[in-house]
Parts: C-alpha cells; structure tokens; sequence
C-alpha cells in the first residue's frame, strides 16, 4: 500500500484522471467519513459510475484493490495518529462502565438499523424456500463460518435437513452436487469476496435456491442470490468481525427461524421436545 494521504494523491492526480474517475474522486473528497464504510458497490452507485471505474481509479492511485483504498481513506480521516480498530469508539481513556455502555450502545444500534432493514417479502419469499427444500446447507468463510454454524445449530434443533460446511473446498464439492430441491444459507459481511462470489456461481449453476445474509445488497455475491436479507452495523476496515455485526445477523437468524417455526407451530413444539428428551440424559 503507498503511504502518504490519500487526499494528496487525489489532488496530486485529479487532472490525469478520466471523467467517470474524477466523479469518483469528486465523491470521495466530499463524503471522507462515509466512505471507509461503504462497499465497492455502495460508492459506484452513489457516484454514478460502474464498479470496474472504482477499481482502476485505486490503481491509478497505486492501491491493489478497494479495500486497500478504503483502508487508506480511513487512515486519512482519523481524528487521531491510528483508526481506531474497536467497536463502539472504545477509547483508551473510558472507565470500564462508560466501556460497557459503548458497546452495549453499539450492539443495540446493530439490531435497531437490521429492525429497520427488514423486508417483510423476503423474509417471507426465505421462509417458503426453507420449508420446501430438501436439505439446507449453511455456509460463511471466516468469521461467517461461525455465524453459518450457529443458523445450522439453531434450525437443526427442530429441522433434520440443515447442515454447515465450513472449509472453502468442501463448499466447493458441497455446492457442485446440489440439486433444484435444495437451498444454501450463505454468510457475508461484505459480500464481495473471490470465494463467495466463486460458491455463489456454482450454486447458480446447479438450480439450487441461495439466501444470502449479507451488509450490502447490492455486492457482488448477492447478485447471485435468490433472496438478500440484509444486516445493518457498520464496520471500519480495522473493526473485522466485530461483535455489533454477528449480532446484527444472529437476530436476523433468529427472526427467520421464528417465521419458518411458527408456519407450524405444534410441529415444531413436538420436535423440540424430541431433541430436549435426548439431550436431558447428557446434564449432570
């Protein structure tokens, strides 16, 4: 990554640019603080250009890639000598409880914008498709790995047919033998990663049906999917994994599973009972 201020170089470069690069630029000097949170997508929509101007309009400033200049851009707008990589503005100054409030705030604030988010028709059109498939596979990378796990975990304490795979390449061989009758739960945050888009293709590919859980609509991965439902909680290029985002997706996880549970209720209380039966003999 070059060093230097990323506003310099904007400036330092601004007349070499082309017309669509310089709407970008004009964008970005403009809006500082809203940039290092928005996706590729995000900012070409905003600007009006196409994705593929933004990302030679980061070479042309000597960065590999958008995540490299939003990095960049954070860097460029901190208030103090480094971006500040926690949640919740957590400084080092606060007293533990003005720390817990933060986060707490925080978190809340995740929940409050997915409340928001939600769309009644594709938590419904998500619904339909889980209680019809014949086996849900629940995928993430990283950090969304644990998010897919969890959904899994959570479903399959009523549903027999949900199951994770976790590695890249055993998603890859999972999502090359579905068939029409099945559906892939897939995690994201940014939606905009090779692999994602990658599984995404071949889940396309195969007729299977694809619910995709993701920050940002309108990124590349969700442009393959059947159904977006999307989670609110913004992320600095420093914050990865934060908390307020997992919590964002686990309610949204949370609300889905209550809309396919209550379509039957008595069902779902009978299955229930099941599982607790069996797991009552492994408490002490």
């Amino acid at each position: 990554m070059p060093a230097g201020n990323v506003f310099a170089k904007i400036d330092n470069e601004y007349y070499q640019l082309t017309g669509a690069e310089k709407k970008v630029a004009d964008y970005v000097v403009l809006h500082q603080q809203k940039t290092q949170f928005m996706s590729i997508s995000e900012l070409a929509e905003e600007a009006g250009v196409a994705e593929a101007t933004i990302s030679r309009f980061c070479r042309r400033l000597g960065y590999k890639g958008y995540n490299a200049f939003k990095l960049a851009v954070a860097n460029s707008t901190a208030k103090s000598d480094d971006t500040n990589p926690l949640a919740g503005e957590v400084l080092e100054t606060d007293s533990i409880p003005d720390m817990c409030r933060k986060i707490y705030a925080a978190d809340l604030d995740a929940m409050t914008q997915t409340l928001e988010l939600i769309r009644p028709e594709a938590l419904t059109r998500a619904a339909d498709l889980l209680l019809g498939a014949e086996k849900v596979v629940c995928m993430g990378l990283g950090g969304s790995m644990l998010l897919a796990q969890e959904c899994a975990h959570l479903f399959s304490t009523t549903f027999p047919n949900f199951v994770p795979v976790w590695d890249s390449h055993l998603q890859s061989i999972a999502a090359c033998q579905l068939t029409q009758r099945d559906v892939v739960m897939y995690f994201s945050y940014s939606g905009a990663t090779r692999d994602v888009v990658d599984i995404m293709k071949i889940i396309r590919e195969r007729g299977a049906k694809a619910i995709f859980v993701t920050r940002f609509p309108k990124s590349p991965g969700a442009a393959y999917a059947d159904v977006v439902l999307q989670c609110g909680s913004r992320e600095g290029p420093l914050q990865l994994g934060s908390i307020a985002a997992r919590i964002a997706q686990l309610y949204l996880v949370d609300v889905l599973f209550s809309e396919v549970c209550r379509r039957d209720m008595e069902g779902c209380r009978r299955r229930r009972k099941q599982v607790a039966d069996v797991l009552a003999g492994k408490h002490v």
